[in-house]
């Protein structure tokens, strides 16, 4: 543990996967569900503490998500670890509440025209439409999710201002998410940016209630996680095999490398209770399935053995 106290850093990091849902639902072509649930399976075997199984969104617009509740009941449910899926709205809610979902999680923007591309609306009425998902899973004891989308930069947009992140952490924390995700969504943030925002958020909503989910586009996503950690950040969504992208981000790459991340924290002496092995047998298990090679540099290394 020396290596993270002399560097400011958390002794343990919650690992997110969110690849069966980020990392997946802009395939274009379908992945098989018995490929889901085995992905889902594998990657809480090897200790992911928390995986993002799919979303509860129209299929017209996210078809690959259309399988979600079916992957729901087909996971082996592992005691102690979180199953989040999205959902947009009460139609969304209603159909995890059914499935037996104990996590749900809301998404929106930063940048009012990212939240107009991606969801159609104003980022004010995104939260309108959030209030009553909340409150109605908080009443179910459901735990509720929040995501930001655009916290370091807009593909429309470009630079996003610190305080229109924090404005919107501050109402998704008024709302009772238990966590607030902060999201890189195109891949453009550098480590002083990613720590001025991470200060003002801060401000609002206590460090250690919030996640970073970087995407590497510019291959700053590891050194603006270590930048973050030191500010008290313990938590970081990351996609196996560097699976996802953004279709209103031209270029944007996939999430951060679950793999990568997991060798960053392991070399620092930062627990995890991830096994890399066991990662790197569903990393490379769903980049068969769809039909490329992982895009994590661990994952290539060890190919190259």
């Amino acid at each position: 543990m020396d290596d993270a106290q002399n560097m400011n850093l958390p002794k343990h990091v919650k690992i997110v996967d969110v690849g069966p849902r980020d990392g997946l639902q802009n395939q274009p072509k379908s992945v098989p569900l018995d490929a889901k649930v085995k992905l889902v399976d594998m990657l809480t075997g090897a200790g992911v503490p928390s995986v993002e199984v799919g979303a509860f969104v129209s299929p017209k617009w996210v078809p690959q998500m259309a399988d979600t509740a079916d992957v729901m009941r087909l996971i082996s449910r592992r005691a102690g670890v979180s199953y989040p899926v999205l959902v947009p709205n009460m139609k969304g809610y209603e159909a995890a509440k059914a499935v037996g979902c104990e996590e749900v999680a809301i998404f929106g923007a930063a940048s009012e025209t990212f939240s107009q591309k991606n969801i159609n609306c104003t980022i004010a009425e995104s939260l309108d439409r959030f209030r009553p998902v909340a409150e109605a899973a908080l009443a179910d004891g459901v735990r509720v999710r929040g995501y930001i989308s655009c916290v370091l930069g807009c593909p429309y947009e470009g630079d996003i201002a610190p305080a229109a992140v924090a404005d919107v952490a501050r109402e998704l924390d008024a709302m009772g998410c238990y966590e607030v995700s902060l999201g890189d969504t195109i891949g453009t943030g550098t480590p002083v940016k990613a720590q001025t925002m991470i200060n003002a958020v801060a401000a609002h909503v206590p460090s250690d209630r919030l996640a970073a989910h970087f995407h590497d586009t510019y291959g700053q996503a590891l050194a603006n996680l270590l930048a973050v950690m030191q500010q008290g950040v313990a938590v970081i969504d990351t996609a196996v095999a560097g699976l996802g992208g953004c279709p209103y981000a031209k270029g944007a790459s996939g999430n951060v490398a679950t793999e990568d991340v997991l060798y960053m924290l392991d070399g620092l002496g930062i627990e995890t209770g991830i096994d890399m092995d066991k990662l790197l047998t569903a990393s490379h298990f769903i980049s068969g399935v769809i039909g490329r090679a992982p895009a994590s540099k661990v994952a290539q290394a060890r190919l190259g053995r």
